[in-house]
């Protein structure tokens, strides 16, 4: 997994995380002499892989918590410094329990903000494929990503979803796909005109509807 700096416009400054992850830590025994008991060493909590998950998924969120606050603050560099430590933590928490959706989930938005678009996209992947009805911040985070990766197709299909289901999300995927629009204005980036047209046409279409229902019980 990889660290780039942050924001959608952001110039890519890689530092790679390699190697998949691990499974579970195996449990502590011991043994006594011959013809004595055994003198097994019992496991405690904090030594089941379960329980060091938990703590590492702990320590990751509120360091991501932080990164948000610094960012929020113009602090870029400690913003990434609590980002890349949030990354760490949460791949300690996968290193122990590799099905646990919330690292996934969060792993995803790491990337997201680091500006590791492609490496978002398939940390909410895992996440999905953990949990099919996935949360709709999941289902945001993930179109915000497809958006980094020029997958607009599959970033207007997240948006009918979450249009349908939770419309402030689907609010805050329309301004991104509004400064993605821009940013392409400015610089095609290898996208056709043609196709910025389509997708800007296709904004206006569902921004109007968006205001027309916005009374409307959702």
């Amino acid at each position: 997994m990889a660290a780039l700096c942050v924001g959608l416009g952001g110039a890519p400054a890689f530092a790679q995380m390699g190697g998949q992850m691990p499974g579970g830590v195996g449990q502590r025994g011991g043994g006594g002499q011959m013809n004595q008991p055994s003198q097994e060493v019992q496991p405690t909590p904090n030594d089941k892989p379960d329980a060091m998950a938990k703590k590492a998924f702990t320590a990751g969120l509120k360091s991501y918590n932080k990164a948000k606050e610094f960012a929020a603050a113009g602090n870029l560099e400690k913003a990434n410094d609590n980002y890349t430590r949030a990354l760490d933590q949460f791949t300690e928490a996968l290193s122990n329990k590799g099905d646990m959706y919330e690292a996934w989930k969060y792993v995803g938005f790491v990337h997201l903000q680091l500006g590791a678009y492609a490496e978002s996209v398939d940390d909410f992947n895992h996440a999905v494929a953990i949990k099919a009805d996935a949360d709709m911040e999941t289902v945001e985070g993930r179109a915000e990503a497809y958006l980094g990766v020029d997958r607009l197709v599959d970033a207007k299909s997240a948006y009918m979803d979450l249009f349908n289901h939770q419309r402030d999300r689907a609010d805050q995927l329309m301004a991104a796909m509004q400064k993605w629009l821009a940013d392409h204005r400015a610089n095609a980036n290898g996208m056709r005109v043609a196709e910025l047209d389509a997708f800007d046409k296709w904004l206006q279409e569902r921004d109007g509807i968006a205001k027309q229902t916005a009374s409307l019980p959702h």
